[in-house]
């Protein structure tokens, strides 16, 4: 299993003036690379063998472009290595059925990165204070700079360092990326987990997610950062473009949308920490976010939700935490009677599920869960009863928790018992 832990550096001025040095190399090399590859015909060789036959064309073009000779050798074959990796990316999104084109140039501002393989750095974990260390990089504009970079939580146990990457946000800020391997823990089997350590998670809009044990997980509350983004934005449009204090307030821009996208990533991570360590099975809708996207209506709702990352954070930390993470078919979660089984249309509007057959009454939301569930056990194979899970469905149980109190790993709110907390109105 790989991870990729990020940490920010704190390079001095001269060494980011070393550091975006070597960037633009590295991406001239790029750019270079890629016409290179489009000269070769792809009758016969393999998309391999072409970037390899690209890369191996690196050693003669130092001799006329010198200031190669500044730049790690690794980092250099990464970059035209880099061109089979985006093409293979490119394909994965043409499956899913989007319309992409061809790798194009990478101007100054698109190529923020580069990458160290297996040598040419080094992690001094003893020098400087705590949770701090220094991150040695060789032949950064032909020196070996040593950068402090902020260890804000131990690397997870590993061999070796596979690989290091060095990248510079919109903000300016730089952070290093290390890629490692570890051993993946075992998940426990389908026959030996017990139907009360699963749960069945409905994904909403009005609410952020909706669980089978009745919590009720709000949406976060962004309106203040949009308000900024909004006021940042309109006093950019007012700056010459590309002068210095147009610069300037384009780094104020991106820091809202950094400070947003870190409060949702930080977000569905706690989320995601704490359903797969407190159950061994959690199932979740396997949602076509591409065609509701597309769809009529609550568009910026819809994607500021992130569902699809979500299901991919908590894929992550299933992983890491030895539980099952099933994705099951969503059509009719939430017409059909958890109780029963009876189909009942209901507009959006009406939040409330009641079944005509049954009488069976519950949250809507509360009800799709259980139906996730039910869905969840019969694909994983855990043997179970299909009328468990709407026997411990009762409107009164339902615990509903704001996004802004779910303010660390393992939250109470999360797990205080359904009785304890407030009731849903």
């Amino acid at each position: 299993m790989e991870y990729s832990p990020r940490y920010r550096l704190f390079p001095t001025t001269e060494q980011r003036e070393s550091l975006d040095w070597t960037r633009d190399i590295v991406r001239q090399v790029y750019n270079h690379a890629l016409h290179q590859f489009n000269q070769i015909a792809d009758d016969e060789r393999t998309l391999r063998q072409r970037v390899w036959q690209v890369r191996d064309e690196l050693p003669d073009l130092k001799t006329r472009w010198t200031d190669l000779k500044q730049v790690y050798s690794t980092v250099l074959q990464k970059a035209v290595e880099r061109i089979r990796t985006n093409i293979n990316n490119l394909g994965k999104l043409k499956a899913k059925g989007y319309d992409v084109g061809s790798l194009n140039w990478k101007g100054p501002r698109e190529y923020r990165s580069f990458t160290y393989r297996q040598s040419g750095f080094e992690l001094d974990k003893k020098s400087g204070p705590n949770n701090r260390a220094i991150l040695r990089l060789k032949k950064v504009h032909g020196e070996t700079l040593e950068v402090p970079i902020r260890l804000h939580r131990d690397l997870p146990e590993h061999d070796a360092i596979k690989e290091v990457t060095v990248k510079k946000e919109p903000t300016g800020a730089w952070y290093a990326s290390f890629c490692i391997s570890t051993d993946a823990p075992e998940k426990p089997e389908p026959n030996d987990i017990e139907t009360a350590d699963t749960v069945g998670i409905d994904l909403g809009v009005l609410n952020f997610i909706h669980d089978s044990d009745g919590r009720s997980i709000g949406r976060l509350d962004l309106s203040k950062e949009r308000g900024r983004l909004e006021r940042e934005q309109r006093s950019l449009s007012r700056k010459e473009y590309e002068s210095n204090n147009w610069e300037k307030q384009r780094r104020q821009v991106a820091e809202v949308h950094e400070q947003m996208s870190n409060k949702k990533r930080d977000f569905k991570h706690k989320l995601a920490h704490f359903y797969t360590t407190e159950y061994d099975a959690v199932f979740v809708e396997d949602l076509n976010v591409k065609g509701m996207l597309e769809s009529s209506g609550n568009a910026r709702n819809k994607a500021e939700v992130g569902w699809r990352d979500f299901i991919r954070i908590l894929k992550h930390h299933g992983r890491k935490h030895r539980c099952h993470v099933v994705e099951v078919e969503p059509r009719g979660t939430t017409k059909e009677c958890a109780s029963c089984g009876v189909e009942t249309a209901k507009p959006l509007w009406v939040r409330e599920h009641s079944c005509p057959a049954c009488e069976f009454e519950v949250d809507r939301d509360w009800n799709a869960a259980l139906n996730v569930k039910s869905r969840g056990l019969d694909e994983l194979g855990v043997v179970h009863s299909e009328e468990t899970p709407a026997e411990t469905a009762t409107t009164v149980d339902t615990v509903s928790v704001s996004a802004s109190r779910v303010v660390e790993t393992g939250s109470p709110c999360l797990k205080e018992p359904p009785k304890a907390a407030s009731r849903q109105g």
